[in-house]
């Protein structure tokens, strides 16, 4: 009998033995995934800390800057479904690395010297990459033991919080010290060590998987995400331009109604709507996308507030670099947040450590309110927000995964990641629009109680993401699992 493939090669799981060389890709597998996962989140947000920078290299305004930003993460969201469907079938590994050669090839060309309109192409590419959490955390569940896969999960879903943290501030000083395209640099070479790091440990999926993806059906979706995610970051459209956002509004959701009446009548959905509509799945997307709303709304007020002139009467006018440094305890503790939770799960529900998760974010908002008069409060109310956010990440896996066949894996998780996607969109695009309301017209910057209005939504969207969570927890999802749909192998649902 022969065992799962790592890297190509058969592992004879009956004799229990394997090769020197394969033993070395066994140990690898696990610090691959987490790295691969770190670095397509961290790549991504490569273009928050460089917009600045980008409109001054380039002589662009700022609102074609942010564009750096923006399609980075159109795209993920784009490709993220299509990549859990395909990450579901036999041919997982190639999907991986042709994705990260995609995204090593975006790198390049955010490093040569080219216009402004070839940046934007490759950061398009890069974004691609966000689409390869899920299918990480399928390569988990599918060839590492029971325990350990559960504590893998959570962490791949941990760092691809955290990658943004670690990004930020590196990003930041390589600009301050060799221009943007140093900064960028530093996406090339870490993307292309991702590249190798996949080659050598990935392993091939399981036998007896099926994948199809219906082109027709993709291209709807990719509308439709597409419009949504574009209206909720571009705010100004709705001021400026009602009438237009509100028709493309109508358009988005016209998009995603066909899609889903399609994916319904199909044999081989992209994204198996049914599935969703599973109780606990319908309720962790609805807690991750509230939820998201309030943690990347938080993120933004405290990034924005930090980088604000002090002749303001308020914030510290720190540089990108240092502005880059606040995150740092979101990420320490958020990692550390991913460590302790598949622990505290052995004695507590993921659903109640949703809800716990979310008032420890609820805390971060009230921190803010109440005490934001010095940088040292802003790096608390940080940690607060990392802890939360990590713990929240840890969990909502598990809540999915329960109930969810180990062949489903990476499209379950991909939904819930563009979910998530959506969710931080609307929450910076939240922040901006209560800011905007809170800035005079002859002034630049927003008031000192805007930050507070924006909090207090942010405390509203943590409350109705902890109820969620506790509604989630009244009933027991694994008595409900999810039916293996043909051509799975494995009809085991826990994560």
């Amino acid at each position: 009998m022969t065992g799962h493939l790592l890297g190509g090669t058969p592992v004879n799981s009956d004799e229990g033995m394997t090769t020197s060389p394969e033993r070395s890709e066994a140990r690898l597998l696990v610090p691959s995934l987490m790295f691969i996962a770190l670095v397509v989140a961290a790549v991504a947000s490569l273009g928050t800390p460089l917009i600045t920078s980008v409109a001054t290299t380039f002589r662009v305004s700022l609102d074609s800057a942010q564009w750096t930003l923006t399609i980075a993460l159109l795209s993920g969201a784009v490709a993220t479904p299509v990549l859990g469907r395909l990450g579901a079938g036999p041919h997982r590994r190639a999907t991986i690395l042709a994705t990260l050669g995609v995204v090593v090839a975006g790198s390049a060309l955010t490093v040569l010297p080219l216009p402004f309109a070839w940046l934007l192409v490759g950061r398009a590419a890069q974004g691609v990459g966000l689409g390869l959490t899920a299918l990480m955390m399928g390569v988990a569940r599918d060839h590492l033991p029971e325990g350990r896969s559960a504590a893998t999960i959570a962490l791949i879903s941990v760092v691809s919080i955290i990658g943004a943290g670690v990004g930020y501030p590196l990003a930041g000083l390589l600009a301050e010290l060799g221009g943007v395209r140093a900064a960028y640099g530093l996406g090339l070479f870490v993307t292309a060590a991702a590249f190798l790091a996949a080659w050598r440990s990935i392993p091939a999926a399981p036998e007896g998987r099926s994948a199809h993806v219906g082109v027709a059906n993709a291209l709807v979706l990719a509308g439709g995400l597409f419009l949504v995610l574009f209206l909720a970051s571009e705010t100004s459209l709705w001021s400026h331009h009602l009438a237009a956002a509100a028709s493309l509004a109508i358009v988005a959701v016209a998009l995603l109604c066909v899609w889903t009446a399609s994916e319904l009548r199909s044999k081989t959905p992209l994204v198996d709507v049914r599935a969703v509509r599973h109780p606990a799945v319908a309720g962790a997307n609805i807690a991750m996308f509230v939820g998201g709303i309030g943690m990347y709304l938080l993120l933004t007020l405290i990034t924005r507030y930090a980088q604000t002139p002090r002749d303001v009467g308020y914030g510290f006018g720190l540089t990108t670099f240092v502005a880059g440094l606040v995150l740092v305890p979101f990420s320490v503790l958020g990692f550390v947040a991913g460590k302790l939770t598949p622990r505290v799960r052995t004695r507590i529900d993921a659903p109640l450590l949703l809800a716990g998760s979310a008032v420890v974010v609820g805390c971060g908002f009230v921190l803010f309110v109440a005490a934001r008069s010095n940088l040292a409060e802003l790096f608390v109310a940080m940690g607060v927000l990392g802890f939360g956010v990590g713990s929240f990440s840890a969990a909502m896996p598990g809540v999915i995964l329960a109930v969810t066949p180990k062949s489903e894996t990476s499209s379950a998780m991909s939904f819930n990641y563009v979910v998530r996607s959506v969710g931080y969109s609307l929450g910076s695009a939240i922040g901006g629009l209560v800011l905007a309301a809170g800035t005079d017209t002859d002034h630049l910057f927003p008031s000192d109680g805007a930050y507070t209005t924006a909090a207090l939504v942010g405390i509203a969207a943590m409350a109705i993401t902890t109820l969620t969570s506790l509604a989630l927890a009244r009933r027991s999802p694994e008595t409900d699992p999810i039916e293996e749909p043909a051509g799975g192998t494995s009809r085991t649902t826990t994560p």
